[in-house]
C-alpha cells in the first residue's frame, strides 16, 4: 500500500529576506520617523543636533530628572514582574503538569482569562486590593508588580506551555527521583533548563509589556516611564521624543541581556583526527582472497 508523502520545504533566501526586510520595515520606519522629528529645525528647515546637545549637555537634570527616576522604576517593575513569573508560574504549571494534571484545563482558563478583561476593567478591580495593600505594606511604585504580574500572565503562560508541550517533564522528574535528586534539585538542575527558552520567551513579554504600561500606572496614580514622558511631551514634544527613543535603546539593551543569559555555551567539540599514514614504498597491498 503505498500513501503520499508530502515534504515540507523551507522558504529560499529570498523569501526569508523578503519576510526580515518587510519586518524590519515595521520597526525601523516609526523610528527614522522619530529620529528625523527630533532633528528638525522647526519653521527655519533643515536638521541640526542641537536639541540632542542641549539635553544632554543639561545632564537630565531640572525639569527631566523624573524621567531618570519613572525610568528606573520601570525597570525596577520589569525585574519584579519577572521574578513573579518565575517563583509563581513556572513551579505552579510543573506541580500540574507531573502531579495533577486533571487540573491543567483550569490553569490555563485562570492564566488566559486576564487578556479578555480591558486594562480600565481590571483596575477597577484591583482599587480595593491597592488600598488594602497600601494600608499594610505601603503604596510604593513596586506594588505595580502584582498588577502587572495578572497582565502578562496570558502571555508568559501561553510561552511557557509551548515548551512545556515538547518537554517530558514526568519522565525527566522520575529519572531524577530515582537517581536521588531532591525535588529542589530537579527543579533547578533538571526541569529548568529544559524549558529555558519558554522561560526566556516568557521574560522577554513581561519586559516589554511593563516598559510600554500606561494605563493601570496612570490610572493607580504612580508614576513609571510612560507616565514620565506624557508629562514631559505636555512642555516639550521635541524631548518627549529623545527620551522615548533612550527609553527604546536602554529596552533593547535589556532585551539583549536576557537573551545572552539564554544562550548555553558549548564547549568547542574536538574532533578526532586519525593520522593517515602513507603507504611504505616497499609495502605491497595484499589482494582480496589470498593469504599473506
Amino acid at each position: 500500500m503505498s500513501g503520499d508523502i508530502r515534504v515540507a520545504h523551507a522558504p529560499n533566501r529570498l523569501t526569508r529576506g523578503l519576510i526580515l526586510g518587510v519586518v524590519g520595515l515595521v520597526f525601523a520606519v516609526p523610528i527614522l520617523a522619530m529620529v528625523e522629528f527630533t532633528l528638525r529645525r522647526g519653521l527655519e528647515g533643515g536638521y541640526d543636533l542641537h536639541r540632542w546637545t542641549d539635553l544632554f549637555q543639561g545632564g537630565l537634570t531640572g525639569e527631566y530628572k523624573p524621567v531618570l527616576v519613572a525610568l528606573g522604576n520601570s525597570v525596577g517593575l520589569a525585574i519584579g514582574t519577572v521574578a513573579i513569573i518565575l517563583l509563581l508560574l513556572v513551579p505552579t504549571m510543573l506541580l500540574v503538569h507531573i502531579r495533577f494534571p486533571q487540573l491543567r484545563r483550569v490553569l490555563e482558563i485562570l492564566c488566559i482569562l486576564p487578556i479578555s478583561i480591558p486594562a480600565i476593567v481590571l483596575v477597577v478591580g484591583l482599587a480595593p486590593v491597592f488600598s488594602v495593600v497600601a494600608q499594610l505594606v505601603g503604596s510604593g511604585v513596586w506594588t505595580l508588580a502584582f498588577a502587572y504580574g495578572i497582565t502578562v500572565l496570558p502571555f508568559a503562560y501561553r510561552a511557557i506551555q509551548s515548551n512545556l508541550d515538547g518537554v517530558d517533564v514526568r519522565t525527566l522528574s522520575e529519572a531524577a527521583r530515582t537517581l536521588g535528586a531532591g525535588w529542589g534539585s530537579v527543579l533547578l538542575r533538571v526541569l529548568v533548563p529544559n524549558l529555558r527558552r519558554g522561560i526566556l520567551a516568557g521574560a522577554f513579554i513581561a519586559v516589554a509589556v511593563v516598559l510600554g504600561e500606561f494605563t493601570i500606572a496612570s490610572l493607580l496614580n504612580r508614576v513609571n516611564l510612560q507616565t514620565a514622558l506624557v508629562v514631559v511631551s505636555k512642555n516639550d514634544p521635541y524631548t518627549a521624543v529623545i527620551l522615548s527613543l533612550i527609553a527604546l535603546s536602554v529596552a533593547f539593551l535589556l532585551l539583549l541581556a536576557i537573551g545572552r543569559l539564554g544562550t548555553v555555551r558549548r564547549p568547542r567539540a574536538q574532533t578526532a583526527r586519525t593520522p593517515v599514514s602513507a603507504a611504505s614504498p616497499t609495502s605491497t597491498p595484499t589482494p582480496t582472497g589470498a593469504r599473506p
